[in-house]
């Protein structure tokens, strides 16, 4: 009696953690769908500040650095803010095929199968994102030593970035390779394998030369 009530017990205990569980993973929705919204927010603005930069400048009357120098800097705030809504479409996009539903159609460089994954292509703008950035102040710099530690700083995180993405590079091939192994002469025919594949094919080229 008292060994079948624990095991009722348990059982009930299992499906209520179950139930919060699942529930957790539902709220994850969310943050998906904020991260898009302001995505696409950031995309509308930049859309805006787009045509009212080109309708200054041909509404200007008149040909100089100077506005050359306010145009350009105008769109490279605009390139930034684009950047943005990437990283915040790849935000929303990773943790919908992770929390939800990893059954949407994507393009194969969209496919996320784990935080790694996500990781990654967040790492990969973001490094464009730090470009750009340095980019507008070597723009408005205007002599002066300030713009070397913040060069400095900048050239660290993305050599760091860089780094994590060799790495994560390094590890996606070990990875398909021993599955590989495993299987034998079953072979992986998905886009991403074939990439690798590719990228083995080429590196394993140039040490032959």
């Amino acid at each position: 009696m008292l060994q079948t009530y624990l095991s009722k017990k348990n059982m009930l205990l299992r499906n209520i953690l179950q139930r919060i569980f699942t529930a957790c993973q539902l709220s994850i929705i969310i943050a998906v769908f904020c991260s898009l919204v302001a995505g696409f927010t950031l995309l509308i603005y930049g859309a805006l500040m787009t045509f009212t930069t080109v309708s200054h400048a041909l509404t200007a009357g008149q040909v100089s650095s100077k506005e050359e120098k306010i145009m350009v800097l105008s769109f490279i705030e605009i390139i930034d803010m684009f950047l943005l809504a990437t990283v915040l479409y790849i935000t929303g996009l990773g943790l919908y095929e992770l929390f939800i539903d990893n059954r949407i159609k994507v393009p194969a460089w969209l496919e996320i199968r784990s935080i790694d994954d996500l990781k990654a292509k967040l790492a990969s703008v973001v490094v464009v994102i730090l470009g750009v950035v340095f980019l507008g102040q070597a723009v408005k710099w205007e002599g002066g030593t300030d713009i070397l530690a913040f060069g400095v700083a900048v050239g660290l995180v993305i050599a760091t970035l860089t780094y994590f993405l060799g790495e994560q590079h390094k590890n996606d091939k070990k990875k398909y390779f021993a599955a590989n192994n495993r299987r034998g002469a079953e072979l992986d025919y998905s886009p991403k394998a074939m990439s690798l594949m590719k990228q083995d094919k080429e590196s394993k080229e140039t040490m032959l030369r």
